[in-house]
């Protein structure tokens, strides 16, 4: 009697957790009908999406807005906090989308991750320009970064629960040179002593945000040499970064997938975030989503195809999610966007043609991902998936 009485107080619990009411004879308990953010904050986790601000501010496609509010728990400005959204001339900053989705996030009782401080691409053309033809000197840049960081961050502190500080600041083993280094804009131009000086301007402006380095491509580990192993190199460099009392907290890794290449299993995707978290940082996923080939076959409807590519893209959300939930320090899991509709992937990728690469369609309708998303979500639990451990601001 004693036994049944705590599995049913335990029962009870566990649905309240999930906001919703107790089954009954007349009423049973369908966990797959909540939301995504329902059933991820049974974990602690944050479940979150990028938005596209002229997508949220459609009218005619109110269906955006009525998922991006009730499916997510955060939210990102898909561009809307790059430099060249923000600071479009010299010292005049646009706020407003960026200021639209923050009210949007707190209506909705959501948290924000600030995408993006420090990043090489979508900068401002007097910046590069004026670098370019030697009208900013080496010193004025550096202190245009940090004008730049101290008046952004400043202007949101208080709003912002996780911080992009620094955006992709590893090469790839396929650039050239091939052995792994920083690369981009601010390497070039101020050496890679910017990335600890970012972080401790953006602390400076806000104690109490999550200060996150992000980047693609470190999923899981490889060769374990820093010299073509982006992950080992990422994680040598926040191992240094840590020691020398840089105010880093976390890594986000972005999670940008393809159905063609071989991908990662659970454990070894879980293994990487278990070693970020010895060194006491949170991890995060940051951009998932997992694009296919648009074959003649895919556009022409053949389901001997697409249905593989679902599969193949649902497994690969999966693998990610679950290796989330199985580190208790991964804090969050944000979709590079939710419905094919409005996805960066067929803009970007062309040759060959890319696409499907979100958990809804063209006409918002659930795809096999999102069902498996929620499936990991509501089967998951102790002694191998246990509630999140808050980062506290490192100073």
């Amino acid at each position: 009697m004693k036994l049944r009485r705590w599995i049913t107080a335990g029962a009870v619990a566990t649905l309240a957790a999930l906001n919703v009411t107790p089954a009954t004879a007349g009423r049973p308990y369908d966990p797959a009908a909540q939301s995504l953010r329902d059933l991820a904050m049974r974990h602690g986790l944050y479940v979150g999406t990028a938005v596209d601000l002229a997508a949220l501010n459609d009218a005619t496609d109110p269906r955006y807005r009525e998922l991006a509010a009730s499916e997510f728990s955060t939210v990102t400005a898909e561009n809307a906090m790059k430099w060249e959204s923000l600071e479009p001339t010299r010292g005049t900053y646009n706020w407003g989308p960026a200021d639209e989705l923050v009210a949007f996030a707190h209506q909705h009782h959501q948290r924000v991750r600030g995408h993006v401080l420090v990043w090489h691409n979508q900068l401002p053309s007097w910046l590069t320009s004026g670098v370019e033809d030697g009208s900013i000197s080496t010193a004025e840049l550096r202190q245009i970064l940090h004008d730049h960081i101290t008046a952004v961050v400043t202007h949101f502190k208080g709003s912002i629960w996780q911080w992009d500080v620094v955006n992709e600041a590893v090469s790839d083993p396929w650039d050239t040179p091939s052995t792994l280094h920083y690369k981009g804009f601010w390497a070039q131009h101020l050496g890679p002593g910017y990335i600890a000086d970012a972080f401790r301007w953006a602390r400076a402006a806000d104690p109490k945000a999550l200060l996150f380095y992000n980047d693609y491509n470190i999923e899981a580990l490889g060769s374990g040499d820093p010299a073509n192993d982006k992950t080992q190199f990422v994680y040598e460099m926040a191992r240094d970064l840590r020691a020398a009392g840089v105010p880093i907290d976390g890594i986000g890794s972005q999670g940008h997938l393809g159905t063609q290449y071989g991908n990662y299993d659970t454990f070894q995707v879980a293994t990487a975030l278990k070693k970020f978290a010895g060194l006491g940082l949170a991890t995060a996923f940051t951009e998932v989503d997992v694009r296919s080939q648009l074959t003649d076959g895919v556009q022409a409807g053949d389901s001997a195809e697409i249905n593989p590519r679902l599969q193949a893209s649902a497994a690969n959300f999966g693998v990610l999610l679950r290796a989330c939930l199985a580190e208790s320090h991964c804090l969050s899991f944000t979709l590079w966007g939710f419905t094919d509709k409005h996805s960066w992937v067929p803009g970007w990728f062309k040759n060959p043609p890319e696409g499907m690469a979100t958990v809804y369609d063209e006409n918002y309708q659930p795809k096999r991902a999102y069902q498996e998303m929620k499936a990991d979500l509501i089967y998951s639990g102790p002694p191998f998936v246990l509630p999140r451990v808050p980062q506290q601001p490192r100073r």
